[in-house]
């Protein structure tokens, strides 16, 4: 079954990077918008941060799942990131469904927010992180 969440708003696309601070004039450019300050999340080997709606990752070390995404691929599309009210209620409708998930709990992510990743398989090959707000 493939996942589609289309009652969920995207809420950011990722981009894995070498470097947020060489990387991020470029969004900025593009945007109009001010990089954030970086994040670092040690959970998830990665720095973090946002120009707009578009999270520049960058690993902070080449052992990590980012890092070795980098040496395979390049910089590119990470992942893309759908927003929800309520995450938990979200992984457990979709594991009912029969979604493989990488995350079957949230756990802490950019932001302070509640994160979970769907796994590529069940998306035609495209990694999605559910996001839910901590606000």
């Amino acid at each position: 079954m493939m996942y589609s969440p289309s009652t969920n708003p995207i809420d950011h696309v990722a981009i894995a990077v070498y470097s947020i601070e060489d990387s991020a004039s470029h969004f900025e450019l593009l945007s109009d918008q001010v990089c954030s300050p970086a994040e670092i999340l040690e959970s998830q080997g990665v720095r973090v941060a946002f120009v707009g709606s578009v999270e520049l990752l960058e690993p902070l070390s080449s052992d990590t799942t980012v890092g070795r995404f980098l040496e395979a691929r390049g910089q590119s599309l990470h992942h893309i990131a759908y927003r929800t009210d309520d995450i938990a209620a979200e992984l457990s409708r979709l594991a009912a469904e029969g979604v493989q998930l990488i995350d079957k709990k949230p756990r802490p992510g950019a932001n302070g927010h509640l994160v979970a990743f769907v796994h590529p398989k069940s998306t035609g090959g495209i990694l999605i992180e559910l996001v839910q707000h901590a606000d």
